[in-house]
């Protein structure tokens, strides 16, 4: 049946429920006819009786699928006994009831009724019907044709419930990625609330810190200390409305986000490290290439955090920053000469989850991730991020 008359008899279940049982009418009374011309001793009007008889209950085949199979067996029975020939034609109520009970109930179900209807079939032909001298027409024909109708409703049953486990695992699998993609989500806002605080929290204290230091000897340097955190403060503030922004319902108000930071922003975060004590110069090698949102703000984040852990860790305060663009990647260097104070046992740059955060984000994009102690002395952080990386949908 193609797919636009299905969708048809869909549409008028009464209607093609009607049109069934009137078809299984007229090949139960063709059964009849055949066996009358061929045949023309035996009455026509009982087999046409019984044929009406066994469509009676074939309309609650799908709700009550047994006794309506015990019914049109009986009838079929009774027809082989009256002489007819148990053709196809003749005992299609049966075989449309033995389908609908192979369809509809249970397989040990299906095994019980199908051996009783093949074994009256069987009877039937050997000692009441009067095509016993053929065994091939009055019992292996009656009893093949109720075991293919049984045979096909167990395929189509396997089938149904195959596709319906099928449909089921299908549904499991994009429920278990919805959850692996929120997870994943999540992991990407963590790292981001992880960078703003660590990295904005950082340098206001080092401001304080320092302005605290030159509150006596240096007043007035302290008061441009002081005049910078609002600066800070504020920053940090945008940048967590931002991606605290990421959390947001559909509905909900957008106004006053933030866009993601890149390497345009760079400028700023040189000042604000130099407002808390931090030097940090920056060198680029090769021609300047613009760059897609997700890779602009992994680069940021990378020299944001590596410039947060010089800040926090290193005892002198100078750190170089150095971007090189070549072809097809570019390269980010950060890097500072001097050796770790002594608490750098307890609080060196591998212990936190910096390193890990800035590795995930150079992995994310494709690119590579390094970071050890120099042989002469600090500590250096290096990443090639690839240029040609245009899956702007995916977070670092």
């Amino acid at each position: 049946m193609s797919t636009s008359w299905q969708r048809r008899a869909a549409a008028r279940p009464h209607v093609t429920e009607a049109l069934t049982l009137l078809l299984v009418s007229v090949a139960g009374m063709s059964g009849v006819a055949l066996t009358w011309l061929v045949w023309p001793a035996s009455a026509i009007w009982p087999g046409v009786v019984l044929s009406v008889v066994a469509c009676g209950p074939l309309h609650r085949r799908r709700t009550r699928p047994l006794p309506v199979l015990v019914a049109t067996l009986l009838c079929a029975v009774a027809q082989g006994a009256l002489g007819y020939f148990l053709s196809p034609l003749l005992v299609s109520p049966l075989l449309v009831a033995q389908y609908s009970l192979s369809l509809h109930s249970r397989r040990h179900v299906t095994w019980i009724s199908t051996s009783a209807a093949a074994l009256a079939m069987v009877i039937t032909g050997l000692f009441l019907s009067p095509w016993h001298d053929s065994p091939v027409l009055g019992v292996i024909n009656p009893t093949a044709w109720v075991l293919l109708s049984a045979a096909f409703g167990s395929y189509v049953r396997v089938r149904r419930e195959y596709a319906a486990a099928r449909a089921e695992h299908i549904a499991r699998e994009r429920e278990e990625e919805a959850r692996h993609r929120v997870f994943l989500e999540r992991m990407r806002i963590a790292r981001e609330l992880h960078d703003v605080v660590a990295h904005h929290l950082t340098l206001a204290d080092a401001q304080a810190g320092t302005a605290a230091h030159l509150a006596r000897t240096h007043p007035a340097q302290a008061l441009e200390i002081v005049a910078t955190l609002p600066r800070t403060t504020s920053a940090a503030l945008r940048e967590l409305k931002a991606t605290v922004g990421l959390l947001r319902q559909d509905g909900d108000p957008s106004d006053d986000l933030a866009p993601a930071p890149g390497l345009d922003g760079l400028p700023g975060l040189v000042d604000a490290c130099a407002a808390a004590g931090l030097t940090v110069t920056v060198t680029v090698d090769g021609t300047e290439r613009p760059l897609t949102p997700v890779l602009g703000l992994t680069a940021y984040r990378i020299v944001q955090e590596a410039l947060t852990n010089v800040s926090k860790h290193a005892a002198t305060r100078t750190a170089r920053v150095r971007l090189a663009y070549t072809q097809h990647y570019l390269t980010l260097t950060v890097v500072n000469d001097a050796t770790y104070d002594g608490a750098s046992a307890a609080t060196s740059p591998g212990d936190g989850f910096g390193l890990l955060t800035m590795r995930e984000r150079a992995l994310a994009v494709g690119g590579t991730f390094r970071a050890a102690r120099r042989p002469q002395g600090g500590f250096e952080v290096a990443c090639s991020l690839p240029l040609d990386n245009r899956d702007e949908g995916t977070a670092p």
